[in-house]
């Protein structure tokens, strides 16, 4: 027996203070997770139980040059903390989920925000707004021996050209992680290797060529990237 084609490469991501390579699986997003963010996208969050769309596995990529994508006028920056899976499981209790947890990083999801506006009017799936190449720039993740669990007073911030566009503390997640790790957990299988973006915080606003977007979760790491 032989393949058809050579296999693809594993997607990986690289760990802070080691040669060792984070294998990919799935990536799962939590969608509208900060209150204000819920609001400045015309929703009430105090109503909406937590939903999640996904992104390919080689979405997720290094910093650095990240080419701009076509088909898109309106392409937008949500900063987000990045949970990383060691150890799966279903129907994972609330009170154990943080023992399921490798690590953190810190990511961006890139968003096609016109093709995402279109889709929702349409009531189609939000794939091509959100699932796009290189539309999960990410850091290297921090091993939660080294860096801890992210404590609720943790900062996370996002700037454009030096310019600072999104600013919060992890507080103010409406469903936290623990919750978040559980109910996806209800719904399918957590397996090692899985990334859980976890959701962004307000001032999520377009980027072009050229823009420098730095941003960062206090106690976790930074993350640069370059569109190009």
């Amino acid at each position: 027996m032989s393949f058809v084609f050579e296999p693809c490469n594993e997607v990986t991501a690289t760990v802070v203070g080691t040669e060792d390579l984070f294998p990919i699986r799935r990536v799962f997003c939590v969608g509208r997770n900060y209150a204000a963010h819920a609001r400045e996208m015309g929703h009430d969050p105090d109503r909406e139980a937590p939903f999640f769309f996904m992104k390919p596995a080689d979405a997720v990529v290094a910093a650095g040059n990240v080419p701009y994508p076509p088909q898109t006028q309106d392409l937008h920056h949500e900063i987000e903390l990045v949970v990383a899976i060691k150890e799966g499981g279903k129907d994972i209790s609330e009170e154990t989920a943080m023992d399921h947890v490798y690590g953190y990083a810190v990511g961006i999801d890139l968003t096609r925000r016109d093709l995402q506006g279109e889709a929702k009017k349409l009531g189609r799936p939000w794939d091509w707004g959100k699932g796009f190449d290189n539309s999960g720039p990410m850091s290297p993740i921090v091993r939660l021996e080294t860096c801890g669990h992210p404590g609720p007073n943790r900062k996370i911030w996002l700037s454009v050209n030096g310019e600072m566009r999104q600013e919060a503390t992890l507080n103010e997640l409406i469903w936290k992680l623990p919750e978040v790790i559980s109910i996806i957990s209800q719904s399918m299988v957590l397996k090692p290797g899985d990334l859980i973006f976890s959701g962004t915080p307000a001032g999520v606003a377009a980027v072009v060529k050229g823009d420098v977007l730095k941003g960062g979760v206090e106690g976790v790491g930074e993350l640069e990237i370059t569109l190009v």
